[in-house]
């Protein structure tokens, strides 16, 4: 396997898009992309609310174009996927990707219209841990992803399922349909899985991640944000997800879905393996924590306690759609007015929200 590269920079807002494309370079995107293959970016929304640290800020979107195009990738995609409680038309709206996808060109497709993107079955080649059990009937992913680069755009955060989330989890929605709920009680296995799917089928990965505010808590949404003006790049997976969950202050290997994909030659899981290349970032410590909030503590129970017996019942059959309506409820209408709100007001005064504001 190649030796891995991480590439991590400081930066501000009046240099942030520059920083990418010299980011983009340090982290050889032009080794990692195939030239002249269709290039997938698929962004990350958590929530459809423009929540410091839990979505692709639309700088990073728009580093990541003229990264691209400064390296001569001219067909440029985005691909936005559907969830439970996500409306992705209310995100890229609110989140202000709409405004770069017009000042650049950049059409969108959904993978949950048929119109857009078909679904297929698929037969991967490489082992899989959890998914053919997951999925006894066949593994779909879908068409259009074949033979195409792909660029992830995640943040670096914390998440109250997989303790991080970043490139390997950018994949959880772009790869399976609205049905991956199933896989919540294996998801680790489910990101390895994945990694190998996409291994298999796109002509090449990259990844953008940003942290210029990060998010540490109960991930992926309900997150204190916390300034720290950074942003990574890799052409491996692991790689990049190991070097955001060591400066957040974690224990890359301890992570399952790393361990696994490093064990499985996947990408770089060990720290100290890792080339970084930019910031030294060998004594960073953000000390983020995961902790719980109300959505975890009924998945904990019914994923991972003995309860889990019920799990067919529960995610499998229309009951699932109690626990859709109590998940969307709790973040947007609970949560959200009486404590997120007042959060992004104030991110907002911040130089980074002044900056989401003149887009």
């Amino acid at each position: 396997m190649k030796k891995a590269k991480v590439a991590v920079l400081k930066t501000k807002p009046d240099s942030v898009i520059e920083d990418h494309i010299k980011l983009g370079r340090m982290a050889g995107i032009s080794e990692s992309l195939e030239k002249g293959k269709t290039t997938i970016l698929k962004d990350n929304i958590s929530w459809h609310f423009p929540f410091p640290g839990a979505n692709t800020t639309p700088w990073q979107l728009e580093g990541c174009i003229r990264a691209l195009q400064d390296e001569g990738y001219a067909d440029l995609v985005d691909v936005h996927n559907d969830t439970v409680v996500t409306d992705p038309y209310k995100g890229e709206k609110l989140n202000k990707y709409d405004v770069v996808y017009k000042k650049y060109d950049i059409p969108v497709k959904y993978n949950f219209k048929k119109e857009d993107i078909r679904w297929e079955r698929y037969e991967p080649e490489g082992e899989m841990i959890a998914l053919k059990e997951i999925y006894p009937k066949g593994i779909y992913i879908p068409e259009f992803f074949r033979d195409k680069n792909i660029v992830h755009l995640p943040t670096v955060k914390s998440h109250i399922y997989t303790t991080m989330t970043g490139a390997m989890k950018n994949a959880f929605g772009g790869l399976l349909n609205t049905r991956r709920h199933y896989t919540h009680s294996v998801i680790h296995e489910t990101l390895v899985d994945l990694l190998t799917i996409q291994k298999e089928i796109h002509s090449g990965l990259f990844c953008f991640m940003d942290g210029t505010t990060a998010a540490s808590g109960p991930g992926p949404r309900t997150m204190t944000p916390v300034q720290k003006d950074v942003i990574m790049a890799s052409g491996d997976m692991v790689a990049i997800d190991a070097v955001s969950a060591k400066i957040m202050g974690f224990d890359p290997m301890e992570i399952k879905c790393i361990r696994l994909a490093h064990d499985r030659g996947l990408g770089i899981g060990n720290f100290d393996e890792i080339e970084i290349v930019g910031e030294d970032v060998s004594d960073w410590n953000f000390n983020f924590t995961v902790g719980d909030n109300m959505p975890s503590l009924v998945g904990d129970l019914l994923w991972y306690s003995p309860l889990k017996v019920l799990q067919k019942l529960f995610f499998h059959t229309p009951l699932v759609y109690i626990f859709v309506f109590a998940s969307f409820f709790y973040h947007d209408y609970l949560w959200y007015p009486i404590k997120g709100r007042q959060i992004v007001n104030d991110w907002l005064k911040t130089e980074w929200g002044q900056l989401f504001e003149r887009y």
